[in-house]
């Protein structure tokens, strides 16, 4: 880089002004080299890719004198500034953004002053390039004609992409997207386009592709990142047809058919085939190969085949035409051919729908009148139907069925040819109802099969019912309940059953009866059905308040059903309370109540509920009386026979009292008593048989059943316990004091156990004594030594004691429960027995005891039981 000194005259005349004066040495730059960040800006280079305000050179000089400097930047004319400078540091700031691909130079003139002296220099500033450019495709869009037969592997376009970046950044490499389901493949350095190695193209499977090709270039640095730029284009290959496929026929397979009035030379069908290339299509050329026995043509250029022969004089009912298709190409040669085969079919005209007749030709309606109710699988006799179709084969087909309620009948056959008698089964009795249908209607309709006409014909079936007595009287309900007041005269209406029969005529009359235990109070009108109560009958709630019974509804052949009916009586207020008797009398003592009770007889609530009041008292205002249980007590202040004496002069304390007893029914019905109450004071110590002293102070009777049952219960216990000693000691051979301790011997298996029975006398003293009975038989067997069995003899029930008498007298001693504890042998008798051995005392002791037992029962004359 030069550096150019620039001389003005202002400048000379400064020069020569200050060599006049005094000398005076220019500034200038410091030349610090190419790779230098501050000096003169010589052989700068900065990056396209610098950002706009980045500080990226110092201007530094220096004054000869020590003056200071100021630095400046200039841009000759039209040029873009790109730079600033700070005058007094010499800071230069990038102010405008680099392209390289615009302008790879820079022209600044850079200068230096001292105040008198300024130093001017242009230097020029390099923009280095970075990788800020994509690859760009030229000569967009890229569409290319390929013929179908070009060979694999063939070269069938360049495709150019340009990267206006230098170096790696600025060099192309090319490849292709999804390369496994393409067929072309691409060099990666030149761009060329080939059809993939082993890969064919076919106009008929696929006439366009569409081939997306990336360009990428080779990286570089953008902004101290190493990018990489890649663009996309597509190749849009078309495959152009070529004559290498044979034809093909439209529309197969081919079927015609020539009818009975079918006209000579009349079209039958046509047959189409097409050229298999059909980017460019050769024309096709027909023409019938066999089959046609001289009796169809086809043309060579439409393809229509003709019958040429009257359809009389075809002999086949079927004919198999093999129909060649060839093309034709524009030299007139015929190449590739393909062939079809046609079947024309001779068949007779529909032109005969189906039709129904009777006994008397065609006919369109039958009728039949008929019972209802018909067994199951039954045919309708009386219906006489023929179907015909007079056209031949499959014209003369179709099939039977019944429109109209489903399920009813079935038609037989359901399927004919030509002609069959029509038969008509039932299939629902049930559903055969006269009280449903009067009449049912059906549409007996006869349908082609296999025609293209499906012509039809119906005829009307009315059948007309008549009834039978099929139904059952039926109630509106199972059950009727209904009520009716007890005070209702005799005759009175109680309810109204109702039940229908829908049989016509006298089937459907319903008559009405009643029976059961509960409907002899009841009558019922057989026509109406209105329950009514017999002339004489009386209801009582009090007596009966529920009957329940059943109605019968009968026809006139005997058909009935029953419903039961509830009758519930109710309640009318006519009874009124009733006390026990109209003048009572109750001892009363001061703090315990006294009641008074009256009952209603009537059924039910209210009328049986009593409520009690106070009409009268004397004085007044001494008692209360509960509402609802009728207890009677005095006021509460009222605790002592003094306040009672300070009320009344009457010092015997027996007051009357009217006592009212009201129900709560509607009328209300009321009754009084007179109560007369004895006040006394509690003079008993408190306790159980105090409170029942005075509770039964008023009724002896209840307070002399009491002791009797009291003193009974205790004379069962002492016999109980008796007859246990006895039957121990009976036991052991031995009659000892019931205070001593009795050891039970030991009885060998099979010896009978004897019974005896104790017999109870009242004794003249206090002490008892046991006497002891058995049958004369027993003294023979007193041992168990012989083998005589004697059933023994059950013992008599004990006799119970005598009642007490519940007053003695002072002077008589009270009878007194006598007690088992008397002893019959003295104590050495006692202590001999309990030995092992007995001595002939013993015996003969135990011998004039049996005795006496024998002796004192024949002479009471007991019998055993």
């Amino acid at each position: 880089m030069k550096h150019v000194r620039l001389f003005t005259p202002s400048l000379f005349l400064s020069l020569v002004h200050v060599c006049l004066v005094q000398a005076n040495y220019a500034p200038y730059f410091f030349d610090n080299g190419a790779r230098s960040t501050n000096g003169n800006m010589a052989l700068l280079s900065l990056s396209e890719d610098t950002p706009v305000g980045t500080h990226v050179y110092t201007l530094n000089g220096t004054d000869p004198e020590g003056d200071p400097v100021m630095y400046g930047l200039a841009y000759e004319a039209g040029s873009r500034r790109y730079f600033s400078v700070d005058k007094n540091l010499g800071n230069v700031t990038l102010i405008e953004e680099l392209d390289r691909e615009k302008e790879d130079e820079i022209e600044v003139i850079v200068s230096i002053s001292d105040g008198l002296s300024t130093v001017s220099e242009k230097v020029r500033i390099l923009v280095m390039d970075a990788n800020d450019e994509s690859p760009e495709f030229i000569n967009t869009p890229y569409i290319v004609q390929v013929p179908e037969n070009t060979p694999s592997g063939s070269s069938i376009f360049k495709i150019e992409a340009v990267d206006k970046d230098t170096g790696s950044g600025g060099s192309i490499t090319y490849f292709l997207q999804n390369i496994h389901a393409n067929k072309f493949t691409i060099d990666r350095h030149s761009g060329v386009l080939r059809i993939k190695t082993g890969v064919t193209l076919d106009y008929e499977k696929s006439r366009t592709h569409f081939v997306v090709i990336v360009a990428k270039d080779g990286g570089g640095k953008l902004r101290g990142d190493n990018k990489v730029f890649s663009a996309t284009t597509t190749v849009t290959v078309n495959v152009e047809d070529v004559q290498d496929t044979p034809p093909m026929f439209i529309g197969t397979p081919y079927y015609g058919y020539v009818y009975e009035d079918t006209l000579v030379g009349s079209e039958v069908l046509t047959v189409v085939a097409l050229d298999g290339d059909r980017g460019k299509p050769n024309s096709i050329h027909y023409c019938i190969v066999n089959g046609s026995e001289g009796s169809f043509e086809i043309s060579n250029t439409t393809g229509a085949i003709s019958v040429i022969k009257s359809p009389n004089q075809l002999k086949k009912e079927v004919y198999e035409l093999k129909v060649q298709a060839s093309e034709v190409s524009q030299e007139g040669d015929t190449s590739v051919y393909a062939f079809a085969m046609v079947t024309i079919r001779v068949v007779d005209l529909n032109n005969h729908p189906p039709t129904f007749y009777g006994e008397n030709g065609p006919q369109n309606r039958f009728e039949l009148t008929m019972y209802e109710h018909p067994p199951e699988g039954e045919i309708l006799r009386g219906l006489k139907i023929t179907v015909n179709d007079s056209d031949q084969g499959a014209n003369a087909k179709f099939n039977l069925r019944l429109v109209g309620p489903g399920g009813i009948f079935r038609v037989v056959p359901q399927t004919v040819l030509n002609e069959a008698q029509v038969t008509i089964i039932v299939e629902n009795s049930a559903a055969i109802d006269y009280e449903k249908f009067k009449m049912l209607t059906f549409k007996l309709l006869a349908i082609e099969v296999n025609t293209p006409e499906k012509f039809s014909s119906t005829a009307d079936i009315v059948i007309r019912l008549l009834d039978t007595n099929d139904n059952v009287p039926k109630f509106s309900s199972d059950y009727y309940i209904a009520r009716i007041p007890e005070n209702s005269p005799g005759g009175s209406n109680v309810v109204a059953v109702t039940a229908t029969d829908p049989d016509s005529g006298l089937w459907g009359e319903v008559k009405y009866s009643i029976y059961g235990t509960g409907a002899d109070l009841f009558l019922i009108h057989p026509s109406t059905g209105i329950i009514y109560t017999q002339p004489w009958a009386v209801l009582d709630a009090e007596v009966n308040s529920k009957y329940n019974f059943y109605v019968k509804a009968e026809d006139t052949d005997g058909k009935y059903s029953l419903a039961e009916v509830f009758i519930t009586v109710l309640d009318v207020n006519d009874h009124s309370p009733e006390f026990n008797e109209n003048i009572q009398e109750k001892t009363m003592i001061i703090g315990s109540p006294v009641k008074i009770e009256a009952i209603d007889q009537d059924a039910e609530e209210p009328n049986n509920i009593v409520d009690y009041s106070i009409m009268q008292a004397d004085p007044a205002n001494v008692f209360d009386i509960d509402q609802s249980t009728g207890e009677i007590k005095l006021k509460s202040y009222i605790r002592s026979l003094d306040i009672i004496h300070n009320i009344t002069k009457n010092k015997d304390c027996i007051w009357s009292v009217v006592v009212q007893a009201k129900d709560r029914g509607s009328p209300s019905f009321s009754t009084t008593a007179v109560l007369k109450i004895d006040i006394t004071e509690e003079t008993l110590h408190k306790g159980p048989m105090a409170a029942f002293l005075m509770q039964t102070k008023d009724n002896p009777m209840k307070a002399l059943g009491v002791l009797a049952g009291v003193m009974g219960i205790m004379v069962l216990i002492t016999i109980m316990i008796s007859t246990a000693m006895f039957w121990r000691n009976k036991r052991s051979n031995k009659i000892m004091p019931v205070r001593r301790i009795i050891k039970k011997r030991q009885t060998p298996q099979s010896r009978a156990v004897r019974m005896e029975w104790l017999k109870f006398k009242r004794p003249s003293s206090a002490a008892e004594k046991f006497v002891v009975e058995d049958d004369a038989k027993s003294l023979h067997n007193e041992n168990s030594n012989n083998n005589i069995q004697v059933a023994p003899v059950p013992p008599a029930a004990p006799s119970p004691p005598p009642l007490p008498n519940l007053a003695p007298r002072g002077d008589t001693p009270g009878w007194r429960v006598p007690t088992v504890s008397a002893s019959l042998t003295p104590k050495f008798i006692n202590k001999q027995l309990k030995k092992k051995g007995h001595g002939s005392a013993h015996n003969a002791l135990v011998s004039e005891l049996k005795m006496k037992f024998e002796k004192r029962n024949a002479a009471i004359g007991e019998p055993h039981i």
